[in-house]
Order: C-alpha cells, then structure tokens, then sequence
C-alpha cells in the first residue's frame, strides 16, 4: 500500500516536471515558429501580409489643412506691425487612397520599383467650410491631384528582412541633389511599416519627398490601439534644432541673417528644393521654436498633443497603425522696394502659411482581423506556455513534498 502510494507520487513529480520542462521548452521554440512567420510574412512579395498593405494603403489617409488667415494685411504693410492671424480650418483631404502604380522587380538586387500616384479627394464632413472659402495669405501655388512624385525603389526584403521597406533610391538617385553632404541622404523607408521586431532603442527613418528629406523617430511610449499594443516614437525636438545644437542640420541654414548666423531653432530652410522659393518648414504654431522667430506673429498657440509627429507602430511586424504627421508651411517675406505691398515694410517676417495633418488609424474591422491573425495568436501561445509551466512547476512541487512528508511519517 506504501509503495503504491509512493509510486504514485513519485510519478505525480515526473508528470509536473516534465510538464514545466515541455512549456519551458516551448518559449523558444514558440519563438522561433512567431520569428519564421513573420519574416515570411514581412517580404514584400505576391501572396505576403505585408506586400498587399504596402501596395495600398490599408487605412485611409487624411491630409487636413489650416490656413493662417490674416487678419490685418493693410497694417503690416504700411506700419509694419506684427502680423495677426486667425486659424481657420481643417480642410480636410482623403489622400493616398491610388495603389502604388507600375510596380517591378528585380530578383538580382532583391529590390521593387514603383510610382507613388497622388489624389486627393475634399472631404466636406470632416471640414469646416468647403473649397471656395477665401482667405487672406501671401501668394502661394499649392497642387495634390493626378501627380505622381517619382520613382522609388525599395527593398524587398527577400534576402535581408532587415532591408523590408527601406527605400534605395528615389528617382534613380540615392542623395537629393539639392542637399550636400549627409543631408541629402535618403534613409529608411515611407513611414508605412518598418523591419520587424522593433526594439524601443531603435531609431526609424523615414523619408518625405513633400518637403525634401529624411526624418528619424525615437521611442515615445507604448501604448494600446484599439486591443493591439504598440511603440509610439515621435520626432525629438533635435530634428528642427539648430546646426549649432545638430549638425545634421547645417544643410538647412543657407542664410545668416534670418538665422542669426544659424542659431536660431524650430525651421529648416527648403528653399533649394522648392525652385528656389523662400520655403521654411517648422512645427505647426512654431512649436518648439526660438521665441524670437513667433515674435512678430500674434494669434499662435502651440500644442504638444496637437501639433506633434508620431507614429505608433506595432513591434514585431513593424507595421504602422497609426501616424500623424505635423508640419507648418512658412514663407520668408522682405523689404522690397519694387513690389507695393512689401516696400513699407521695416523689417524680415517668417509668415506662417498653413499647418497640415497627415493622418491614418487602422479601421476596426482590420484591427480586429490583426488581433485575430497576429496578437491574438501569439498571447495565446504565451498563455499555454505560462499554464503549463505553472501547472507543471506547481504538480512537481505539491508531489514531490507528499512524498517527502510520507517518507518521514514511514520513518517515524
């Protein structure tokens, strides 16, 4: 009868343990199953997760616009007063909606080339007025519609998932001509996804053909959309700081003047890749800027949670499921004794034009078709690993005391 009972949990500890060793081993070798099939479904090609997202826009994606109305234009140009503005909008653009267009591919090179066509469609429910609304701006020429903004190539990511997405030129060239030096680089990919398994001390790249370069991405926070947990990164302040502060930014300081000998912070000047035309891009409102560039302006009020850039993306696919991107059109006015309306003025102003949101969410429906095929696989697979474990670890732990204490009740 002893021995029975003895039999029986001594056997009771080897099932425990042989319970908690098999969802021990599972971890890595779960792992490594979760690894596998997100690299295979990373690659861009036909058949892939990823290669039917990247070729259209699994969301849709919204520009917004706000103009700066101004509000006294006879004052500035005769006084030279500050310039009172008044924020009229959103106007707002459902854009990015066209599938990528004349897509090939090279197998040598492992890479994909392709048109990015732009449209642009008035969205008036999500507006505040409608397109013949008027304002009063300076003189700017703004296009949208049936362009396309040249040829990229990406990589596929077939032979390096660590490549997915990045873009190797942008047409047929690997620098912005434009730019000298490092500044001109184009680095990383569209913003749209990134390579997998994203770590929070990574820093992503993206490129914006919009306004002529690369920007980067540091982690921010983590947070849950919609069901699905996500690293947000958002641009750092360091991105529009001056050369003095980064000297990645030395390329965006072509005069001293406006600048101050380039020590002032907040702007890059993208005049070189706009014809020429006296183009400054900031932060919506000036936000983050050097007091003294808002100065002349009255009617700005920036906002952290407004007018900041960031993307959330979800870590082990590398798949942005949420972004906003935030920048403010500005324009360089001078004293100019042959043009009427800017002779009387007495000194530079850094105009604001307008401030666009470029914006996308993962639609419900999708979210819930990604929680069901991505994350909801892969917690369940974490929860069997733990109740295996704890059910085994706690089977060799009860067992194996029983059996100690009924070998010393036997002894005694």
């Amino acid at each position: 009868m002893g021995c029975d009972r003895n039999c029986g949990l001594i056997t009771g500890a080897v099932i425990g343990a042989v319970v908690a060793l098999f969802g021990g081993i599972l971890m890595p070798v779960g792992d490594m199953l979760i690894e596998k099939t997100v690299k295979k479904e990373s690659v861009l090609e036909e058949g892939t997760i990823a290669f039917k997202n990247w070729v259209k826009a699994g969301a849709n994606v919204y520009r917004q616009f706000w103009i700066f109305d101004v509000q006294n234009p006879e004052e500035v140009a005769v006084n030279s007063s500050k310039i009172k503005v008044k924020q009229r909008g959103p106007y707002t653009y459902r854009v990015r909606y066209l599938a990528k267009d004349i897509i090939t591919r090279d197998s040598k090179t492992h890479t994909i080339s392709f048109l990015r066509p732009k449209g642009a469609i008035f969205e008036p429910s999500l507006s505040v007025g409608t397109e013949n609304d008027t304002f009063t701006v300076l003189n700017l020429a703004v296009a949208y519609n049936n362009t396309a903004d040249g040829v990229y190539k990406v990589f596929s990511g077939k032979d390096d998932i660590s490549k997915v997405a990045r873009i190797d030129t942008y047409k047929g060239k690997k620098h912005l001509s434009y730019w000298p030096s490092y500044c001109g680089m184009i680095n990383g990919t569209d913003g749209a996804s990134f390579p997998p398994f994203i770590e929070k001390n990574r820093v992503l790249q993206f490129f914006s053909s919009d306004i002529c370069r690369s920007f980067y991405a540091v982690f921010g926070a983590e947070i849950n959309l919609k069901g699905i947990p996500v690293y947000r990164f958002v641009l750092p302040p360091r991105v529009f700081a001056s050369p003095l502060q980064n000297p990645d930014n030395h390329c965006f300081c072509t005069e001293k003047i406006i600048s101050k000998d380039c020590t002032l912070y907040g702007v890059l000047d993208i005049s070189k890749c706009k014809e020429g035309k006296p183009v400054y891009i900031s932060r919506p409102h000036f936000l983050h800027a050097s007091p003294e560039i808002a100065e002349p302006i009255e009617g700005l009020s920036p906002n952290e949670e407004e007018h900041s850039t960031y993307l959330d993306v979800e870590p082990i696919t590398g798949f942005t499921l949420q972004f906003a991107q935030r920048l403010q059109i500005n324009i360089l006015v001078k004293p100019a004794k042959n043009i009427v309306a800017l002779k009387g003025l007495k000194h530079n102003y850094l105009v604001p034009i307008l401030w666009l949101n470029e914006t996308a969410t993962i639609g419900d429906e999708k979210a819930e078709k990604f929680r069901n095929q991505v994350t909801g696989k892969i917690n369940l697979l974490g929860l069997v690993e733990m109740i295996l474990m704890s059910v085994g670890a706690v089977m060799f732990i009860a067992f194996t005391i029983s059996y100690c204490a009924c070998r010393l009740k036997n002894a005694k």
